[in-house]
């Protein structure tokens, strides 16, 4: 089935585009668009208890080719008899990983190029029991110490943690007190940054705004409430910025994007884009967005015209089931996080690609040395 970029934008924007239809680009791309498939990426249960597996996968993101984070919603208890067709990761069993209850463990873990874990910061599991553990995960790209930031949404707060993961720098959101003022959130879902170090929260699933802190986390302003209007929101499940200090909003439950300026102010809407579960502007200035109930990976000019897209819903490797949240590295390497199938991916850039298939992320800051 062949489908046109202009078709594709229409079907999408009246929901009438089954998950498994592919958009093909002229010249053959197969269901993995200009990518191959990394096989048994990550290692499958290198650091679960025995007899758990890897719960819903909420976020990841590739600080080098060779130290990517992923965050884990804890461990679930796999069945005594396990299916032929198992592979390793819950969504296998046909059933959402968002479904059964998980054991909070190993909730931030790090692996190498190969998928071998080589870190777990078990000593921040705490911080997620009795919740559905972190929400994303990412570093800014303008931050010199690579510092790392974790949502979690089910206990209203923020966190920011040094590189190593020895130190909690921050905590922003008062645990299990959800609030719509300058110190509390009601579920929040990403953060964003510009280069002064000023960042910026979308906030969330309960709340309909976005929050602007300093770089030293002191509130500076809020907008948005609820509605369908310009400026109001539906969800604002994640948040990205652009070179010109423009901040995008994915406005999920609103079907769309929203541009503002970087004080609030209402630029631009681009509807029928449904439920983008993550945004994310590349280094070539072009934004890229996952649509969770298409599975499908899009491209967009900055202007929100539709460039590209490729994608199929399904649990074998290379398919997608929700990706919630996705990262690139500096070689191209593309890595999903999967919150139904319970599974991180990665894909690796198809010799002969057209490069402009590849989404390539802003890149970071030269990391400085450790004290």
């Amino acid at each position: 089935m062949r489908i046109t970029l202009s078709t594709f934008a229409v079907v999408v924007g009246l929901g009438l585009l089954p998950a498994p239809a592919l958009l093909q680009e002229k010249g053959g791309d197969d269901v993995t668009g200009p990518y191959n498939v990394a096989q048994k990426w990550p290692l499958p249960l290198s650091v679960a208890k025995p007899g758990y597996i890897w719960g819903s996968t909420g976020g990841i993101f590739a600080e080098t080719p060779n130290r990517i984070f992923i965050a884990n919603r804890g461990e679930l208890k796999l069945p005594e008899k396990l299916p032929n067709n198992f592979t390793g990761f819950w969504g296998s069993f046909g059933q959402q990983a968002t479904a059964a209850t998980p054991e909070f463990r190993n909730c931030i873990v790090i692996v190498d190029a190969t998928g071998k874990v080589t870190e777990s910061w078990t000593q921040w599991d705490k911080l997620f029991e009795d919740g559905r553990g972190p929400h994303s995960v990412s570093i800014s790209p303008y931050d010199p110490e690579h510092n790392v930031w974790v949502t979690d949404d089910i206990h209203h707060q923020v966190f920011k943690f040094s590189n190593d993961g020895k130190k909690l720098l921050m905590t922003l959101g008062e645990r299990d007190e959800p609030g719509n003022d300058d110190k509390h959130f009601k579920r929040p879902t990403d953060v964003a940054w510009l280069p002064d170090g000023t960042f910026f929260v979308s906030d969330g699933y309960g709340n309909t705004r976005v929050v602007k802190f300093d770089k030293n986390g002191k509130f500076l302003m809020t907008w948005g409430t609820p509605g369908t209007g310009p400026g109001q929101f539906n969800t604002p499940h994640s948040v990205t910025t652009d070179r010109n200090r423009r901040v995008y909003v994915s406005d999920r439950a609103n079907n769309r994007i929203q541009v503002f300026d970087e004080n609030g102010k209402f630029l631009d809407m681009w509807p029928n884009i449904r439920q983008a579960y993550t945004i994310r502007v590349s280094a070539d200035n072009f934004l890229w967005a996952f649509s969770g109930p298409l599975d499908k990976l899009l491209k967009y000019d900055l202007n929100g015209k539709l460039l590209y897209a490729w994608g199929t819903h399904g649990t074998a490797p290379g398919l997608f089931w929700a990706v919630h949240e996705f990262s690139a590295d500096s070689e191209g390497n593309l890595y999903t996080a999967e919150v139904f199938g319970g599974r991180p991916q990665k894909f690796t850039p198809r010799p002969g690609a057209d490069p402009s298939h590849i989404f390539r992320p802003q890149p970071l800051m030269p990391k400085t040395a450790a004290n």
